[in-house]
């Protein structure tokens, strides 16, 4: 296999904690503790994403023993010493303390064609930080993440990504639901690869423990090494730097609205100082279009996480993110001025998002009631929202409002049960839709041909065919688990293409099966991986 070498920067820049043993405890005045892998000698990979070619791995690399040995933590790479890094956080609105890297390993980081990777391990083992957990994970759970994380990526969100999947031989016992009912299930180990995993909750950690020093030094290494337009010092450039992180965290967020990406579990623990999408818990994607739904069960009851709140979250989050940079700033009023021009630009890229997914060339103010519409009649029968958007596409501008009901139909659930006063409303919309595309046309100068064929490309590079819905997970977990993965295969090279047609996998582009609706792994999930 090809030589990996280790280019620190973390571990060179960031004071390691004095003890060197791995076991559970509370950690001062340093930002990471050392912690091996478990041996696991009967691990084996079962799946490796096309991001090892991205990365420079060949088939004959990928074949080699050492690349199973290393991304399971069987082999270290020269010159590398693992640890987990320690960090803090909010957990569903209340202070939760040291938090840390309860089961994940960071390995080695590398460059690569000049992009900074770091490789961390998921479910290799305890760390310093794994408080009552035993740092180990599911095949369930690594299937979901390895599975999203690439599923992301290809719908162009920023995103961590999976390097590996590989079963770790040994089987785990977990409590799915939390409801008394716990047994074995084969554990996995993920290979996760970004450029850093540095989240709100480091920055958090250190000002909660009023270490200014510490906080300073991990800002001061956060921009130099993955923020370096910010080329100023002192105050301005970390003002600087929190607006760069809040109209990152922004972007990301509202590509998970724009697919329907709900991510369960948003806590400041789980926000990445890079806007990446990170941390694939209980996540899920809409099939009925639903504002208030959230895909964890451990979140059911308040809602916090739903849907329809990540953007305030997000928001949220950054103003925890604010209070633990304010030792460094000592400027609550440009702070706040960062924090108000997220709700600008939110309502800005809202409508241009919405601008996009509608096959429209801009949205503007007189077009927010029609969106409104458009929205509430989404929750008045249950829609599928990817079929929905996707099927709008087809609608032509001179379709009757019958016939352009008719294009969309396949997306409702239970279409025999639309009442007549609810078909009559889409029917109204459908109508004013047209009227509204028509006048794009108009004001264009392409050729109606030219212009709907524009419109057509332009909602189907917005609007996927294809995601990882909370079923399809489930049938690939059902089918590994009992020793197939032609399933994983299948629906990992689907999702690397979302936006194209690929009729070979139409069984896959279909509303959620009614098997599936009250199904433990397809509507409820919880953070037990």
């Amino acid at each position: 296999m090809k030589p990996l070498s280790h280019q620190p920067s973390f571990t060179t820049a960031l004071p390691q904690d004095a003890e060197e043993k791995n076991f559970i405890r509370q950690v001062q005045g340093a930002a990471y503790s050392l912690a091996q892998p478990l041996k696991f000698p009967n691990s084996a990979i079962i799946h490796v994403s096309d991001l090892a070619y991205e990365l420079g791995f060949k088939e004959e690399d990928i074949n080699d023993s050492t690349f199973e040995a290393v991304f399971t933590g069987q082999e270290l790479v020269k010159g590398s010493t693992p640890y987990a890094m320690g960090y803090a956080g909010h957990q569903f609105g209340h202070w939760a303390g040291q938090l840390g890297d309860g089961r994940a390993i960071n390995l080695f980081e590398s460059i690569i064609n000049g992009q900074r990777w770091a490789f961390q391990l998921k479910g290799a083992g305890p760390t310093p930080y794994s408080r009552r957990g035993d740092g180990l994970a599911v095949l369930r759970s690594s299937i979901r993440e390895h599975l999203c994380s690439e599923a992301m990526h290809h719908l162009g969100i920023p995103t961590t990504r999976s390097l590996s999947l590989a079963l770790s031989g040994e089987q785990v016992l977990r409590d799915v639901m939390y409801d008394g009912n716990a047994a074995y299930e084969p554990g996995a180990i993920v290979c996760r690869v970004a450029p850093s995993f540095i989240r709100f909750g480091h920055f958090e950690w250190f000002a909660a423990q009023g270490d200014h020093e510490l906080l300073k030094k991990l800002t001061d290494y956060t921009i130099s090494t993955f923020y370096p337009d910010i080329t100023g010092s002192g105050k301005e450039a970390y003002l600087e730097f929190f607006q760069e992180v809040t109209d990152r965290t922004l972007k990301m967020i509202m590509h998970w609205q724009r697919v329907g990406f709900v991510h369960g579990v948003m806590n400041t623990d789980n926000m990445s100082i890079l806007g990446l999408t990170i941390d694939y818990g209980p996540f899920g994607f809409l099939d009925p279009y639903d504002h208030s739904w959230t895909p964890n069960t451990t979140d059911n009851q308040h809602k916090r996480y739903r849907y329809g709140a990540q953007p305030e979250i997000g928001l949220w989050n950054l103003l925890q993110l604010a209070n633990a940079l304010f030792p460094l700033i000592e400027d609550s009023k440009a702070l706040q001025g960062i924090l108000n021009s997220y709700k600008t630009r939110y309502q800005q890229q809202y409508l241009s998002g919405m601008a996009e997914k509608l096959g429209w060339q801009k949205a503007n103010a007189s077009d927010i009631e029609l969106i409104q519409r458009l929205e509430n009649l989404l929750h008045e029968h249950e829609t599928d929202m990817t079929l929905f958007y996707r099927e709008l596409s087809k609608v032509e501008i001179d379709h009757s409002p019958e016939d352009a009901f008719k294009v969309i139909s396949m997306s409702f659930y239970e279409l025999a049960q639309m009442t007549k006063k609810i078909k009559n409303q889409w029917l109204s919309w459908l109508e004013d839709y047209g009227k509204r595309t028509k006048h794009d046309n108009d004001k264009s100068s392409l050729t109606s041909v030219a212009f709907a064929k524009a419109r057509t490309q332009q909602m189907n590079a917005t609007n996927p065919k294809y995601i990882l819905r909370n079923y399809i997970a489930q049938m690939v977990i059902d089918a590994a688990e009992q020793g197939d993965y032609s399933v994983l295969r299948e629906v990992y090279d689907m999702l690397k293409r979302p936006y194209e047609e690929q009729p070979q996998y139409d069984q896959w582009y279909a509303k959620r099966p009614d098997w599936a609706k009250d199904k433990v792994g397809c509507s409820r999930l919880s953070c037990s991986s």
